[in-house]
This record gives C-alpha cells, sequence and structure tokens, in this order.
C-alpha cells in the first residue's frame, strides 16, 4: 500500500480529470449553442413577415404576368379578325400543315369520292419531324380509325381565297353525281370548292413506326397536306339515328355492274410491278389488282365524262384549257372530278373508235373501257408518266 503521499497524488489526478472533463462538456455546449441561430420573439415574427411578404409579392408577380399572356393572346385574336392592308382581303389564322399523305392514288382522277369506298385504298401519313416530337402519336394505336383534317391542295380555283367576297365568284350551289348534275347548295356536300378548302375525312390506322401513320380505306389524293388528325371515337362521332337526304342513299347510280381483266392484263402487271414494287403500298400483283377491282367497282368518271362518252380527244396542256374545260362542264362535287381530264392524253378517244379511260395507281397507268350497260373491262396496265402537277 502506498502512504499518504501516493494517495495525494492519486487525488490529485482524479480532481484534474475531473476538472478537465467538466470544462470540456461546457465548451462543448457552448459551441453547440453558438452554431444554432437564436432568435428571440421579435426576431422569429419578423423574419416569418418577411417571407410572407415575398411569397405575397411572388403570387402578384405571377398573377401580372398571366393577366399579362391573356391581354397578348386577346390582342393577337382581334389583330386576327381585322382585315389585312395587303393581298389578303379577309381575316387569317396562321396554320401549317403538320404532315403530308402518301397515297396510292397518284391523281384525283379515281380517288374515291367518299372515306372507306375502297378498303384497300392505302397511303402513308408522314408527320413533320421538325414540328411534331415523336410523343404526341403516343396513344394513337389504341384506336381502329382517326378523323384526317387537310387542304384541297390540287383544287383549280385555289386562287379565289385570295380575292374580296364580291369577286371570287365562288358557286352558292355545285352539281352533284347522285343528283344526276343536278345543283345543290355547297354546305349540303362535300364538294372541295369551297370558301375554305378544308377537307375532312376517316381512316383505318392499320400501324404506327415513328413518325408515320399506316393508313386505309383513304380517299386522300398523293401529296396532300394534313392540317390535323383527331382519335375517331364511336360514342360520340357515330349517331344513332341520323338521317340524311334521299339523294344521299342513292349509290347504285355510281355502281358499275361488273369489272373484268383482258387476258393480257397479268402479263402487264407483272412487268411492271417488277419496277414499282419496293415503293408499294402492296405486297403483290395480286393485291394490287384486288385494289383495282375495287376502285373501279365505282364510276369513277366525271359527270361530263358520264354524260358525253364519245367526246374527241381534247388537249389539257395549259392552265388555261384546264379552266375551260372545268367551266364548260361546271364543278361538281368531288375534288377528283373538278377537272375532268386532267393529265394529257388521260381521255383517249376518236369518233368512231371506244373510249379508253386511264386510272393513275401507284404511279402505274391502268387502261380501261366502260361500256353503255356499265360494264368495265381492264386491259393493260403500263408506267405512268406524270407530269409535275398532277403529283
Amino acid at each position: 500500500m502506498g502512504g499518504p503521499k501516493s494517495q495525494w497524488l492519486t487525488l490529485s489526478i482524479t480532481l484534474a480529470l475531473a476538472s478537465l472533463s467538466a470544462s470540456t462538456a461546457i465548451s462543448l455546449y457552448l459551441w453547440k449553442r453558438k452554431s444554432k441561430p437564436t432568435f428571440s420573439n421579435g426576431e422569429s415574427s419578423k423574419k416569418i413577415e418577411q417571407l410572407e411578404a415575398s411569397l405575397k409579392g411572388a403570387l402578384a408577380k405571377s398573377a401580372a404576368e398571366r393577366k399579362g399572356r391573356i391581354r397578348a393572346q386577346q390582342a393577337l385574336r382581334e389583330a386576327l379578325r381585322s382585315p389585312n392592308s395587303d393581298k389578303l382581303e379577309s381575316s387569317s389564322y396562321p396554320m401549317a400543315p403538320i404532315a403530308v399523305v402518301h397515297s396510292c392514288f397518284s391523281t384525283r382522277n379515281g380517288t374515291p369520292r367518299q372515306p372507306l369506298l375502297v378498303p384497300l385504298a392505302k397511303a402513308t401519313l408522314i408527320f413533320d419531324s421538325a414540328r411534331i416530337p415523336l410523343p404526341s402519336l403516343e396513344g394513337l394505336e389504341g384506336y381502329s380509325h382517326c378523323w384526317i383534317i387537310y387542304v384541297f391542295h390540287l383544287n383549280t380555283d385555289l386562287d379565289k381565297l385570295w380575292k374580296h367576297p364580291s369577286q371570287s365568284k365562288f358557286k352558292a350551289k355545285v352539281r352533284v353525281p347522285r343528283l344526276n348534275g343536278d345543283r345543290i347548295g355547297v354546305f349540303a356536300t362535300r364538294s372541295p370548292h369551297r370558301p375554305c378548302a378544308i377537307g375532312l375525312t376517316v381512316a383505318k390506322v392499320e400501324a404506327i413506326h415513328g413518325h408515320k401513320v399506316l393508313l386505309s380505306g383513304v380517299d386522300l389524293v398523293d401529296g396532300t397536306p394534313v392540317l390535323d388528325i383527331k382519335p375517331y371515337l364511336p360514342y360520340c362521332d357515330s349517331i344513332q339515328g341520323a338521317t340524311v337526304p334521299d339523294w344521299v342513299k342513292a349509290d347504285n347510280i355510281l355502281a358499275v355492274a361488273s369489272v373484268n381483266f383482258s387476258e393480257g392484263f397479268s402479263s402487264s402487271l407483272a412487268e411492271c410491278w417488277l419496277l414499282v414494287e419496293k415503293k408499294s403500298h402492296y405486297a403483290s400483283p395480286d393485291e394490287f389488282q384486288s385494289l383495282i377491282r375495287q376502285v373501279l367497282s365505282w364510276d369513277i368518271r366525271s359527270l361530263s365524262q358520264r354524260s358525253r362518252p364519245h367526246q374527241p380527244q381534247l388537249n389539257t396542256e395549259s392552265d388555261d384549257d384546264v379552266e375551260k374545260i372545268v367551266d364548260d362542264f361546271s364543278r361538281v362535287e368531288s375534288c377528283r372530278e373538278d377537272e375532268a381530264f386532267e393529265n394529257g392524253g388521260e381521255l383517249v378517244s376518236s369518233l368512231t373508235s371506244d373510249v379508253v379511260y386511264h386510272l393513275i395507281l401507284e404511279g402505274l397507268n391502268i387502261s380501261y373501257r366502260i361500256d353503255s350497260n356499265s360494264n368495265v373491262l381492264v386491259e393493260k396496265v403500263t408506267l405512268a408518266s406524270l407530269n409535275s402537277k398532277s403529283r
């Protein structure tokens, strides 16, 4: 055992350690106190008031910006409603095509007068990838059909849209095929010759690949500009009990008796098919022949062609000649009928021979005849020579 000296030393060391521990604890407590912001009741209330004022200012700024946007939109609409001082005499809205149609119908002639009449009529809707982001098409594949809003870009009277209404000479009535050429108000028809050359059609959605939408049952000519598409909704787009005039139901007036093919047709098609199959919407010559049968199952001739089937050959190389023909035979309901002989040589005839008509599909020229009993004979297929106007 140690003596009193050693006991004192042990007690001193113990007291020193205790003092050090107490000092360390006090220092640590003071450091923690300094590291935390401390506010008095007055300071805390002032800080809350500052935050509330800042939030109120942000909300007021947001509301002012929203009012500014609304005022700007109202001013824009007002400016669009006001007549312009330049060529455009009437109001207009900034609309541009978002897509273009790549169709099996190379020209207006032969393009169905209404959608879904030719189920095999195929087209590809190609969207402008620079304007339309890919996610815009997500979900469209869930619909069987879609509405397409487009422009009648091949109308021969589009120049009238830039004229004053008093000078445009838009006809209030048009001739319609189902009335054998009798006239009726333009808004009671699907005529392309309207104050605004905008068309509406419905098509079946077959598939979607990126910015391309594959369609069938179309009545759209190749190169048609598209303004918008919307999904077809049966619960509201199909109206139960809807009625139409009796003349609209007269489909038999446009139906042909039969469609037959000549002995040499298959060989001429096989020869041409080798040159177009890579770009065609159709998988085989047989499927393409079925398309021809469906298209020609309806009398695609214009009113003037049906009423004067043995007219001498007409030369339509100039725009003036085309306009003269249109004026002579008048406008009709179909976009494809407003220029009855749109390709030079489309109607080949003489005073002593039968008329040979030409239908252009997928860049192929199909020659056919139709007799007085509405029996169609498809003779042969050749490569079409399309001018730039009819592409």
